[in-house]
């Protein structure tokens, strides 16, 4: 008797990784988003490699440490001795959202760097977090006497100063001065997983969509699709690139998915228009 075995699609793969919130592997979801440039990529080697990480890290770090000494033992082997850092030069290669690229490189995004160091930090027993910060994703560490927050670009502890005077200029944009202020704590609050691959797709996201490579965007599209089913606006955005893209049908289907479900919105109308144009272009 034989059996056949099809090894899932790279978007198979996602979708069954981040299927529940319950058990959501945040490394290995982000480690698999490179798939579609990479389409070799074996996660699984590059989940041993940041195991490796941890297990020299960990090798140099007495059992009995308390969490403070082991949050200065993995900036310093994180930020100095391996120097993970922003890439300031290239800020926008999509290779700075990809996690094998990073570990090879050591140069990312905040987003990227931040999981990597999250996995490492949560290894070590830390209380680590991810941390959607307006404009610049951070990561934060409950200790005992307070919680630090880490800029993972540059490995900086930022003050509650510092944290107020980068928010101002996102405050102003938003309206949210005088008595429409928020306080602090809410820009602080720990990003779920789903929340942080949501970001990161977005990131690539922004890349492709300034270079208008469609083809690469509606990959990054149906992942977000799977990710959240019901981000009506990224079906509308899948249509329009498909529609860019010349795959007319898809895109009547997206667009009119996204007409279905939204109610209220500026572009109904414009996208209305698209659609019917599109439906007489495939007629």
């Amino acid at each position: 008797m034989q059996f056949s075995f099809t090894a899932p699609t790279p978007l198979e793969y996602f979708a069954f990784l981040v299927q529940s919130d319950d058990d959501f592997p945040l490394l290995e979801a982000a480690i698999s988003l490179a798939q579609d440039e990479y389409p070799d990529l074996d996660v699984q080697q590059v989940l041993g490699d940041v195991d490796q990480l941890l297990a020299r890290l960990k090798r140099r770090i007495p059992a009995d440490a308390t969490a403070l000494p082991r949050l200065r033992a993995l900036n310093h082997f994180f930020f100095r001795e391996l120097s993970f850092g922003g890439n300031i030069n290239d800020y926008y290669d999509p290779d700075n959202s990809f996690l094998n690229a990073v570990l090879r490189t050591r140069r990312g995004i905040p987003i990227s760097l931040a999981v990597l160091w999250i996995e490492l930090a949560q290894g070590l027993g830390l209380h680590a977090r991810g941390v959607s910060f307006p404009g610049h994703f951070m990561v934060k560490v409950n200790l005992p006497k307070g919680q630090v927050v880490i800029d993972p670009f540059t490995g900086q502890s930022l003050s509650r100063e510092e944290l107020a005077e980068r928010l101002e200029p996102y405050k102003r944009r938003s309206g949210l001065v005088d008595e429409f202020d928020v306080p602090m704590g809410l820009y602080l609050q720990s990003a779920t997983p789903r929340d942080i691959i949501a970001r990161m797709l977005r990131n690539l996201k922004e890349v492709h969509k300034t270079q208008e490579d469609w083809q690469r965007l509606i990959a990054v599209q149906d992942r977000l699709i799977v990710l959240l089913p019901e981000a009506w606006s990224e079906y509308r955005d899948r249509g329009l690139a498909c529609a860019e893209q010349g795959h007319t049908a898809r895109a009547v289907a997206d667009l009119e998915t996204y007409l279905r479900h939204v109610e209220e919105a500026l572009d109904l109308d414009a996208i209305g228009e698209r659609a019917a144009e599109l439906r007489r272009a495939l007629n």
